[in-house]
């Protein structure tokens, strides 16, 4: 069963096979017009894992939700509002941090209590270990 990328502010999911038929995304030439309100995600795979990244520069880690529900991990930030102040005005206001909320359908490959995240210079970094039955092993077949 592959892993969807559902786009919760699109209005219907745009798919295409990326990572071995395990996520869906919206292709990149699409995602690089929302990326100021729906930031741009990197997927990895290595033996043991898959390694999610989401850009999300200027943000703090205590600012982010994850969660997994009903197989579903679902990855949002709240913008906070900024205190005002009327010592303190704003001239030119040419960025903002938007709110966002990605939902990313997981497969039974992936074992979901042992999911970890980081934030480091502005990248959220997910790890998503693989269960031991998924892992591939190398095996050399014989011929008789």
């Amino acid at each position: 069963m592959p892993v969807n990328f559902q786009h919760n502010n699109s209005g219907h999911n745009i798919l295409s096979n990326l990572v071995d038929e395990l996520f869906y995304e919206i292709p990149a030439t699409l995602g690089r017009e929302w990326n100021s309100a729906f930031p741009p995600v990197n997927i990895h795979e290595s033996k043991d894992a898959y390694h999610l990244e989401l850009s999300a520069p200027g943000r703090n880690k205590e600012d982010f939700s994850i969660n997994i529900d009903n197989g579903q991990l679902t990855i949002s930030f709240d913008k906070k509002e900024e205190p005002k102040s009327d010592d303190y005005k704003t001239i030119r206001k040419e960025f903002s941090f938007k709110g966002f909320k990605r939902t990313f359908n997981l497969d039974e490959r992936i074992d979901t209590t042992a999911i970890q995240a980081k934030y480091e210079g502005g990248v959220l970094k997910l790890y998503l270990p693989k269960k031991e039955q998924s892992k591939e092993s190398s095996k050399t077949i014989f011929v008789s």
